[in-house]
C-alpha cells in the first residue's frame, strides 16, 4: 500500500518562516503540488498523505449524451477545477462548446482552469468561492425557465441545484469522475506524531475530512484532535468541530489562503514569549 511522500527545503535561512514545519497535504495527488511548492519554498516539508482520490466515472454513456444536447442548455456550471479538467476534455473529444452557453465556476480555480482550455468569459464569485457566493450573483436572480447544467463529480452536494430549482431553473447533472478513499498506510504520520514532528494538516474538503479521520484509525484520531487543521470554508470547520477537533482554522480560499494561513499561525506562535 502506498505511503505518504516528502518533500521539501531543509535550509537553515531563519528568513523562511515555515522552516523546519512539516505539513501534511491531504489534496488528491494530481492536485496537491502547487500547495507543496509554497510551503516548500517558506522552508517547510510537505507531507504527502491524498484523502481522496479521483477517478474516471463507471460509465460514461449519460454523460456523452448530455454532452450530445449541450445546445439545449442556457448555462454550465464547473464545480472544481477537477470537474474542469475530466469535463472539458470529455467535452472537446466529443464537440466544441455551443457558442451562447454561458459558463460559470464557482471558484477561481476553476476560472483559471477553464482558461487553460479557452473560456475567458466565466461568471465567477470574486469573494469567498462556494455555491452560496455563486448564488448571489446576479446572473443568477432570475433563472426561471433556463436550463442549467452542473458539471460535478458523483455524488456532491445538491444544495446548489436545489436553490437553481426553486429558483424555476431546469437543472441536470453531468457526472464526470468520481471520488473514493484511497488505500493508504498511515504509519508515517503516526510516527511522525510520536515524536512530535507533525506541525499541521490541510484539509479542502468535508469528505477528505471524514475519510483522513477514518484513515488514522482509533490511535491517531487522538493525535488529530490535537494537531492544528487548516480548511478554507467554515463548512469543513463546523464537521471538524463534530469530530472533536480542538485547533480548526479557518483561512482565506484556495492554496494561497492555505499558505497565509499557515504563515500567520506560525508566526504568531514564534513570536510568543518561550519558558525560561
Amino acid at each position: 500500500m502506498a505511503g505518504p511522500n516528502i518533500s521539501g527545503d531543509t535550509g537553515d535561512d531563519a528568513a523562511q518562516p515555515l522552516l523546519g514545519r512539516t505539513i501534511v497535504v491531504t489534496r488528491p495527488r494530481e492536485q496537491s503540488k502547487d500547495l507543496a511548492a509554497l510551503i516548500q519554498a517558506a522552508g517547510g516539508l510537505s507531507l504527502f498523505f491524498p484523502v481522496l482520490e479521483i477517478l474516471d466515472a463507471e460509465d460514461l454513456r449519460p454523460f456523452r449524451a448530455l454532452v450530445g444536447r449541450l445546445d439545449t442548455f442556457d448555462i454550465a456550471i464547473f464545480i472544481s477545477p477537477t470537474a474542469v479538467r475530466k469535463a472539458m476534455n470529455l467535452i472537446l473529444a466529443q464537440r466544441a462548446l455551443p457558442a451562447p452557453l454561458r459558463i460559470a465556476a464557482i471558484g477561481q480555480g476553476s476560472a483559471r482552469e477553464l482558461k487553460h482550455f479557452g473560456v475567458d468569459r466565466v461568471i465567477s464569485p470574486t469573494e469567498r468561492f462556494d455555491s452560496e457566493h455563486l448564488l448571489a450573483l446576479p446572473e443568477f436572480q432570475s433563472v426561471d425557465g433556463r436550463r442549467i447544467v452542473i458539471f460535478r463529480g458523483d455524488g456532491g452536494r445538491e444544495s446548489l441545484g436545489d436553490t437553481l430549482t426553486s429558483r424555476g431553473a431546469c437543472v441536470e447533472y453531468a457526472e464526470c469522475y468520481r471520488r473514493a478513499r484511497p488505500r493508504a498506510d498511515a504509519g508515517e504520520l503516526l510516527r511522525r506524531w510520536v515524536r512530535g514532528e507533525l506541525d499541521a494538516i490541510t484539509v479542502t474538503s468535508g469528505e477528505g475530512l471524514h475519510n483522513l479521520y477514518d484513515m488514522v484509525g482509533n490511535l491517531g484520531q487522538q493525535w488529530l484532535k490535537n494537531t492544528p487543521v487548516f480548511v478554507f470554508h467554515e463548512r469543513i470547520a463546523e464537521k471538524a468541530a463534530r469530530l472533536g477537533l480542538r485547533q480548526v482554522v479557518v483561512t482565506e480560499p484556495g492554496d494561497d489562503g492555505l499558505y497565509r494561513g499557515l504563515i500567520a499561525w506560525f508566526k504568531g506562535r514564534d513570536a510568543r514569549p518561550r519558558p525560561a
